[in-house]
């Protein structure tokens, strides 16, 4: 932790407990309401008054509460939920979903599964309702098992096509070596074959449990009357699962590499990253801030001399890539801080040297003007990603899982507010010297720089 925060962190905290002389005033207008049951279930709302609204379950039951033998159940899971209950079948199921006008989704990510549903205000009650059913009450038969177990398949198929993805697998699975996050999301084939009902069973009575969940809800919904939903339809879900469902696995990150080597490629896919940190560690917000110095380029977009990323000036001018992507993945506890990028096997050895220069510089000499313009960037944007009801109600469950609350707009504000060039270069030398690098790459690498070679220029 470094100086700046810990001392916001004191400040922050003298400050509640003298709240008697503070006036009581809401922070986020609108305001997001926070409640609880006597299960653990959390509700978190606000309420923005329009017509419509989004509204549903952020459970944390990713792929890092799996086992090697079960890796893929969490996302097989998902993919069961709209395939009948026990009072619906899937095609009474679509058809009310259809009627109502309504749009239902999930999804799986390593540390959550997200069950969600677009509607009318006036129909909230249906779609919880809805909701509870298939979390609740899904029948998992063995013919609709069979039929997704193909779905899945072919998901996978298409995610080897996809260079991205694929590269961040690989680069999960060289950073996270043998722990969960080191497994994909859809876990192996041999697992997607095997994967029975009992499987399924047993992972959801382990994790979709009330205390790992948060009902969210964003839009036109009156925060009381979800409360009173979520009691109704959720309140005798059963607490905790099985002893150690709760656990968290602790996924130590490694320095390596991973190689894929493809001569028919035109062009090399690869990822570069160092050890991030988790959600709760306050140096995230600089590393945040960092990441956005770096930014990313295309060189098909075009670009004018004002560009923000000093690394894209530097490759555009010597045209070392086709295109770049910072990235800053966060976990619990741990997290990827890197950049991937597209480049030709004959530049890619410049283009890493490159990104290695432009890390080191920002340990280094980043300017009081670059670390404010990335401030209002990222502030900007972060407001701009709130545009209607379903990012508001992705932003409240997220944080809702990983903090246990939203963090108000002035806090984010006062925390960006004590971010300056100094604490930039600390934290990122703090992260980025003398530390453990991680690369996955496919494509003609057969000249790709030796991994010792890259984890030497981390000095």
């Amino acid at each position: 932790m470094f100086r700046n925060l810990s001392k916001f962190g004191v400040n922050l905290q003298r400050a509640v407990s003298h709240n008697i002389q503070v006036p009581e005033r809401v922070l986020n207008i609108p305001e997001t309401k926070i409640s609880q049951l006597s299960n653990g279930l959390r509700i978190a709302s606000e309420d923005s008054g329009i017509p419509t609204c989004t509204v549903g379950l952020w459970i944390d039951a990713g792929s890092r509460y799996e086992t090697e033998s079960n890796n893929g159940v969490a996302h097989f899971l998902e993919h069961m939920a709209f395939k009948g209950t026990a009072t619906r079948n899937q095609t009474s199921l679509e058809l009310e979903v259809e009627n109502m006008g309504a749009h239902l989704n999930a999804c799986t990510s390593r540390e959550q599964t997200i069950f969600q549903a677009k509607c009318l205000t006036k129909d909230v009650k249906r779609a919880i309702d809805i909701l509870s059913d298939i979390i609740q009450s899904s029948k998992y038969g063995e013919n609709e098992i069979e039929i997704e177990r193909g779905v899945i398949l072919r998901e996978m198929q298409e995610i080897e096509m996809n260079l991205q993805e694929l590269v961040f697998d690989h680069l999960h699975a060289a950073a996270f070596q043998n722990t969960p996050l080191g497994r994909t999301i859809l876990g192996p084939i041999e697992n997607i074959k095997s994967i029975s009902r009992k499987d399924l069973v047993e992972f959801k009575s382990n994790h979709y449990v009330a205390s790992k969940m948060v009902l969210a809800g964003a839009g036109g919904i009156q925060h009381e009357e979800l409360v009173g939903l979520a009691e109704k339809y959720f309140g005798s879900l059963k607490s905790h699962g099985i002893d150690g469902s709760d656990f968290l696995n602790v996924c130590n990150f490694t320095g390596s590499e991973s190689r894929l080597v493809d001569e028919s490629m035109p062009v090399v896919h690869a990822a570069l990253a160092v050890e991030g940190c988790g959600w709760m560690n306050p140096e995230s917000y600089p590393l945040l801030i960092a990441n956005i110095l770096i930014g990313n380029w295309d060189r098909s977009h075009g670009s004018g001399g004002n560009i923000y990323s000093k690394l894209a000036h530097k490759v555009g001018a010597k045209n070392l890539c086709h295109n770049f992507l910072s990235f800053n993945t966060c976990y619990k506890d741990t997290g990827l801080w890197g950049i991937y990028l597209v480049s030709d096997g004959k530049t890619l050895n410049d283009m890493l040297f490159t990104v290695q220069e432009e890390w080191n510089r920002l340990c280094t000499s980043v300017t009081e003007e670059e670390v404010t313009r990335a401030k209002n960037l990222f502030l900007t944007n972060s407001l701009l990603l709130l545009d209607g009801s379903t990012p508001i109600f992705e932003d409240i469950g997220r944080q809702m899982l990983n903090y246990n609350r939203r963090i108000p707009l002035p806090e984010m504000e006062a925390r960006l507010e004590m971010i300056n060039a100094d604490v930039v270069r600390e934290v990122c030398s703090n992260y980025l010297k003398k530390k453990p690098v991680t690369i996955a790459a496919i494509g003609p690498i057969e000249n790709m720089v030796d991994y010792n070679t890259l984890q030497k220029r981390m000095d």
